[in-house]
């Protein structure tokens, strides 16, 4: 469109004069748009007028592109001109016109339209009528000449004319605080952009948006300012953002705020409705995650001042509301994804090293890919190197080192053991993932992985899945993660917010679905501190009488653990002997699990346990327990006869059988034929523990007990001097002594097989064995035996055939 030759003329006078425009640049971008324009009309004054934005007027979408008559007159210089364009023989064309960032474009650049008109060429913008003129026109005035928009209604022209007026002016502040040069005047003309948004007669979601894009930018451009001048803008928008999401840059600029400024009274008077409106209205954080950054640099924030963690408790009682019933659904999922976030980032150094070194599964199958993987961060350990358990036969144990598997130092291997000898544990491997232990077993053979499983009456073979990943051996006590001190502050607060969330009653289903995945990575549940803190969550499920709550302790599907095998005993998360444990069986058992398929799953995963438990008095264990013997459910007579022991060592125990019995006289039968012949206490079983299972009935037939990984000491040698057919003892990783070991050998003479892996006995207690003639099968692996003691005791054990010595200074 040529703008600059020609003249025009309308209704035979000027449209438009020179010597009394005011350019609309030079006025303030607020200014009234009239200016001081005093063009005339010869047919008549001209009738202008501008809608100006009120509260309550008319409310307008904004337009980017629509159909429109267009007219182009040109100043008239001559008489002939005047004639020419004369409103007889002006012409409309129509055009399909779009409203960019900088300029009028039309869909078929031809005519008037030829060349885009940019908004920094139009000096004026207003509502047009005059007499015995075209209705519903928008006159757009540049240098050389006006351009006229006629509508069909004045609807749509009063939208044009707004919206043409809104890019016009966004174009101008986009170039104003582009390159700013004194920060005074940028707050100012902030402060002028804010209330032309807030006061435009538009309703659209840009109208807020642009600004805040437009002030992201010049924040994210200029990032050397004050922290005053910070607080300065953030007040400035305000007003903005009660309505609106924060655009990604501008969350970026918050969370830099909230970090570097927590005490600042921006952070409680400004971003808490920002973040209030986050929390009651985003619908799915991965489209902006920066968002959800933002909240959780927000709460941050909240847990520096003074009472940190009560004004923490005080902005979420007010995200739920004062009723029982929080208003708002997207509150929770929003907060639990925060969390989720937060949390996931206190570990994401062990997560990234872990995801650089060779996954569990494959360290477990021993399948090292040796050419796809990086070599893993520098390792440590994070408590004292246990001394290396035996393996049972085969291959030489690998070491895991840089990726890639080398055989350890040669071992010399043992001979098979007779099949009298007791079943001994695998060796276990052990892998640190940055500054996280974990112990696996490394052999994944059937056989050996069925034998060490006969240790216990549980049974079972399934592959182990994320938790058995992280479960520890026996003779460990702890895993140790050392987390930064913020990132253990962030786990506190973060922690503390989702214990909150399980105290509401309408909050806890929802929390309970969205927890059952284990949404949490290995390494935190791995972290004696994360798991505590959970803890009171998964007590907050129990206690809820809820099906749709306390059903969400299992996992998700089978196969999967959930957290009630996290937090039985065994499990890496369980630091209270069972209690939770027990709490969680009583109220799924009194729900609609109390079926044959439970107590199944029970017996052949967490049997130790419930015995352990019930032995202790637990009374939903003794249930347990008798509602096993009731369904049959034990098919291995010799535990049967172990529950039958257990149940009467205590009297709760005592009398629920004896009910039992009333019922079933078939358990009379078993016990009369005589008590069992193989015995495996579960493991943290106590001396007081076996003391109490011995004494509650007859024994007299045990010729196999195994004491493995327990927590007896010498003291129970007390109690297996009463055992006369023992023939089988297994003491591996107990703390039994020398003086126990003293008290043995005076009264079993008839003991074959004895396991001292791993304890604490000496030379002098070793030596003592020396009266045990029938030994033919004796471990001392990882014991201070000497090269003389065990010199001493080949000579006088002649019997002996199966020996370990390894670990020891006799090796």
């Amino acid at each position: 469109m040529d703008l600059s030759n020609g003249s025009s003329g309308g209704g035979g006078g000027e449209l438009h004069n020179n010597q009394f425009y005011q350019c609309e640049e030079n006025k303030p971008l607020l200014g009234d748009s009239e200016g001081n324009n005093n063009s005339k009309v010869a047919a008549g004054p001209c009738k202008r007028s501008l809608l100006h934005c009120g509260g309550g007027g008319m409310r307008y979408k904004l337009l980017h592109e629509g159909d429109i008559q267009v007219c182009v007159l040109k100043h008239p210089r001559t008489f002939l001109s005047k004639i020419l364009s004369s409103k007889f023989l002006r012409r409309w064309e129509p055009h399909h016109l779009t409203l960019t960032d900088s300029s009028i474009s039309s869909a078929t650049p031809t005519g008037y339209m030829e060349a885009s008109l940019s908004y920094s060429c139009i000096e004026d913008l207003q509502l047009l009528a005059w007499d015995n003129a075209p209705k519903y026109c928008v006159q757009l005035s540049f240098p050389g000449g006006t351009v006229l928009l006629q509508a069909a209604n004045s609807y749509l022209r009063d939208q044009w004319f707004h919206s043409l007026q809104w890019k016009k002016k966004i174009y101008k502040y986009r170039k104003v605080l582009t390159n700013p040069s004194r920060w005074d005047v940028v707050l100012k003309e902030i402060r002028a952009l804010v209330d032309m948004a807030l006061t435009s007669p538009l309703q659209d979601e840009s109208i807020h948006q642009a600004p805040l894009h437009i002030i992201s930018t010049l924040l994210a451009e200029n990032s050397n300012l004050s922290a005053q001048d910070h607080e300065n803008i953030i007040v400035a928008i305000a007003p903005l953002l009660e309505n609106n999401h924060p655009p990604p840059d501008l969350c970026e600029f918050f969370c830099k705020h909230c970090r570097e400024r927590p005490r600042s009274m921006v952070v409680i008077e400004v971003f808490t409705p920002v973040v209030q409106r986050i929390l009651k209205h985003n619908m799915d954080f991965g489209k902006c995650p920066r968002l959800r950054l933002f909240t959780q640099e927000y709460i941050l924030a909240l847990n520096e001042l003074n009472a940190g963690m009560e004004v923490v408790k005080k902005f979420v009682h007010s995200m739920h509301g004062p009723t029982g019933q929080c208003p708002h659904p997207r509150v929770l999922p929003n907060l639990v994804a925060v969390c989720l976030a937060a949390i996931y980032s206190c570990y994401e150094e062990f997560i990234n090293s872990r995801d650089n070194s060779p996954s569990l599964k494959e360290i477990r199958n021993g399948c090292q890919q040796q050419n796809e993987r990086k070599p893993p961060m520098p390792l440590r350990l994070l408590r004292a190197e246990p001394p290396t358990p035996p393996p049972l036969s085969g291959s030489p144990p690998q070491i895991v080192q840089n990726g890639t598997s080398s055989p350890a130092p040669a071992i010399p291997i043992s001979p098979t053991p007779p099949p009298t000898s007791l079943p001994l544990s695998p060796p276990l491997s052990v892998v640190n993932s940055s500054e996280i232990l974990v112990e696996l077993e490394r052999n994944n053979n059937n056989n050996t992985t069925n034998a060490k499983r006969k240790v216990g009456p549980s049974g079972g073979d399934s592959e182990p899945n994320l938790i058995d990943c992280l479960l520890v051996s026996p003779a460990v006590n702890t895993l140790s993660i050392q987390l930064p001190a913020q990132a253990d502050r962030v786990l506190g607060c973060f922690a503390l917010i989702l214990k909150m969330l399980s105290d509401y009653d309408d909050w806890r289903p929802a929390l309970a679905s969205l927890l059952q995945p284990i949404p949490f990575p290995k390494e935190a549940l791995a972290h004696a501190k994360f798991t505590k803190e959970l803890k009171y969550v998964i007590q907050r499920f129990a206690e809820d009488p809820r099906q749709e709550v306390h059903s969400c302790l299992l996992s998700v599907r089978s196969g999967k653990d959930g957290w009630f095998q996290l937090y039985s005993p065994g499990g890496v998360a369980c630091d209270d002997d069972g209690e939770l444990f027990a709490s969680m069986v009583h109220i799924l058992m009194g729900s609609c699990y109390k079926t044959k398929k439970f107590l199944l799953s029970l017996a052949e995963n967490k049997l130790g346990p419930c015995m352990l438990l019930a032995l202790r008095g637990n009374q939903t264990m003794v249930e347990i327990l008798c509602l096993m013997l009731e369904y049959n459910i034990i098919e291995n007579k010799d535990t049967q006869l172990q529950i039958i022991s257990t149940l009467e060592s205590t009297q709760v125990g005592l009398r629920m059988y004896e009910q039992l019995c009333d019922r079933q006289r078939e358990l009379k039968e078993l016990q009369r034929k005589g008590g069992p012949t193989r015995l495996t206490l579960p493991s943290k079983s106590t001396d007081a523990d076996l003391a109490r299972l011995l004494s509650s009935g007859s024994f007299g037939n045990l010729e196999n007990l195994s004491l493995a990984f327990t927590n007896v000491t010498s003291a129970c040698a007390e109690q297996l001097i009463k055992l006369p057919s023992l023939k089988q003892l297994n003491l591996w990783s107990t703390q039994f002594g020398d003086a126990g070991l003293r008290l043995l050998s005076e009264h079993l003479a008839c003991l074959q097989v004895l396991n001292l892996c791993e304890t604490p006995v000496t030379d002098a207690g070793l030596l003592s064995l020396s009266s045990m003639k029938s030994l033919c099968s004796l471990n001392m692996n990882s014991t201070k035996l000497t090269a003389d003691t065990y010199e001493d005791l080949k000579v006088k054990l002649p019997n002996l055939k199966d020996v370990d010595v390894r670990y020891t200074e006799a090796w």
